[in-house]
């Protein structure tokens, strides 16, 4: 920053001294002195918020949710693709409202965790992701494509990563 002001200050002499050395009246106005710089004072830079212990303890609390609570939306569709396997549709109509409810939960839980967030885009990345999570659990025609595990396995992996991405990128550890 030193430099930076040192600069301007050499920069306004070299000019100064070029308009008076010019020797003469060459019919222009003479250019005017660069205003004094104070060198000894430095100037004062506004620092970035520091946003990591708050960040790595919201991303935290998503990895748990990522972890267990995903895995009991697995496990609830699992049940659901047993129930259509064995013909049983009311069972599995059930087992498809509870996977739904474990998808919702999801979404809410990542909107709670990421409330806390001090950063402006973890807390945004997390309000998106919670929105994507409880519009899929409201979704029926997608537990409807889930006949089987093959079928489970396509449709988590096409979901899960539009789920996770807006905030996977931002609790990259």
């Amino acid at each position: 920053m030193r430099s930076a002001l040192l600069g301007v200050t050499l920069c306004g002499l070299l000019l100064t001294g070029a308009a008076c050395g010019s020797g003469g009246d060459s019919g222009t106005e003479p250019i005017a002195e660069a205003p004094a710089v104070d060198v000894t004072t430095p100037a004062t830079a506004i620092a970035a918020p520091n946003y990591y212990e708050n960040t790595r303890t919201v991303c935290a609390a998503l990895d748990k949710i990522f972890d267990a609570d995903v895995a009991q939306f697995g496990t609830a569709m699992g049940r659901m693709i047993a129930y259509k396997e064995a013909k049983q549709a009311d069972e599995a109509e059930l087992a498809r409202k509870a996977a739904s409810k474990e998808l919702k939960e999801v979404g809410e839980k990542i909107r709670k965790e990421t409330s806390k967030a001090e950063d402006p885009d973890l807390k945004e990345a997390g309000q998106v992701s919670a929105t994507k999570f409880s519009k899929s659990a409201a979704d029926k025609g997608l537990f409807d494509k889930v006949k089987t595990t093959t079928d489970l396995n396509k449709t988590l992996l096409a979901k899960m990563p539009d789920w996770m991405d807006p905030v996977a990128g931002l609790c990259a550890t």
